[in-house]
């Protein structure tokens, strides 16, 4: 079968504008003349096999979209997202946006090979959207196992068994906390923007995690810290709320009244929240007054208190330096130990390996280190 040229080029052109690339953008990434990729484009040249790969890499995409007369691009979701944005996303966030997405598709075509297909939550919300979301919660909580007066710690890891990929990745718009994407291979896949504090990114996942559950008719949907009044966001907020600090476990503990300031970065702390956070649940759970939830929400815990919940306390030094250098790139420990483990079965060569982990350059020493630990334990 002769591919279509014309197919050919319009799928090539949709990657690079997808990522807001010059044709001098990706000669420059790629080697590949910019002429010679214009031409691509246009459907008047066939481009080597070579080239095939060479941009497929550079899109973060399977070079089989390139070989198939298929007539859609098999292109994630992402620009619902961009238009919620109006387009302003910068050309490096949705660099990103891509690497994440490719993440989690290599995330998705790993734990098929492995056989360890989790099976997905689903969730069918009744009555007003704060019930919702608290009967939700509740459910969620149920599923993964948790006692009435257990903290949910790992966000990040419960978002993996509800059968949701979950990344962090740095994005320079400090007014996007996080995205949810419905991947059409994948399935639902969660960013949380790595550039913000530690326990808010805890709080986007979970608040992404709602929108998984509630709102994957949508696609795609970018949090704006700017959109808290949006009917969705708010049920995503009350969410991830009564997720992470139950109502009926905030009811149990000393009356909050009586708090001192120690007390409450304390409970922040115990619960991995903010005292933002901490202080809208209890203001409303009805335990404190306005103004003593403002107060709440002025405090802060100090951030060399805080713990990420993918880098525990009971980790030894080099093992949180091993993990804290994954997570600087967007990785997890989740991912690169499905990549080590099917190579480790044979299941992918040692140059998929590689095409999985070597876009992040400055990880080798780092993976080394890992792959030993991994493989002794």
């Amino acid at each position: 079968m002769s591919l279509d040229l014309t197919l050919l080029g319009s799928k090539i052109a949709a990657h690079r504008m997808e990522l807001s690339d010059s044709l001098e953008d990706v000669a420059a990434a790629t080697g590949v003349d910019s002429k010679r990729i214009a031409e691509i484009e246009a459907g008047k040249a066939l481009p080597t096999g070579d080239e095939i790969l060479i941009l497929s890499d550079h899109f973060r995409c399977d070079y089989k979209i390139f070989l198939s007369n298929d007539p859609t691009p098999n292109a994630p979701p992402t620009q619902i997202l961009y238009r919620a944005k109006n387009d302003d996303f910068s050309k490096e966030d949705r660099r990103a946006i891509r690497d994440f997405l490719y993440l989690c598709e290599t995330e998705y075509e790993l734990t098929q090979e492995l056989g360890r297909i989790t099976a997905r939550f689903a969730f069918t919300p009744n009555g007003l959207p704060k019930a919702q979301a608290e009967n939700a919660a509740l459910a969620v909580r149920a599923h993964l196992g948790y006692q009435d007066r257990e903290i949910a710690r790992d966000v990040y890891g419960d978002c993996r068994k509800l059968g949701v990929h979950v990344f962090r990745r740095r994005l320079g718009d400090s007014n996007i906390s996080g995205l949810f994407i419905v991947h059409p291979t994948a399935g639902k896949c969660i960013l949380v923007n790595a550039s913000e504090d530690v326990y808010r990114q805890r709080f986007s996942a979970a608040h992404e995690l709602a929108h998984a559950l509630f709102d994957s008719d949508a696609v795609a949907r970018v949090s704006l810290r700017s959109e808290r009044q949006d009917p969705l966001e708010r049920r995503a907020n009350e969410f991830a709320s009564a997720y992470l600090m139950p109502p009926a476990l905030l009811r149990q503990l000393p009356d909050p009244a009586n708090w001192s300031d120690d007390d409450v970065k304390r409970r922040a702390n115990d619960f991995r929240v903010s005292c933002d956070a901490l202080g809208i649940a209890l203001n409303k759970a009805r335990l404190v007054s306005y103004a003593q939830s403002n107060h709440i929400r002025g405090l802060r815990v100090s951030h060399t208190d805080k713990v990420d919940p993918e880098i525990p306390l009971s980790l030894t030094d080099s093992q949180r330096r091993r993990k804290s250098a994954l997570l600087e790139q967007g990785l997890s420990e989740h991912y690169v130990s499905l990549c080590f483990d099917a190579h480790h079965e044979g299941l992918i060569s040692a140059g998929r390996l590689a095409e999985a982990l070597v876009p992040w350059s400055n990880l080798p020493g780092h993976l080394n280190r890992w792959k030993i630990h991994h493989l002794r334990s």
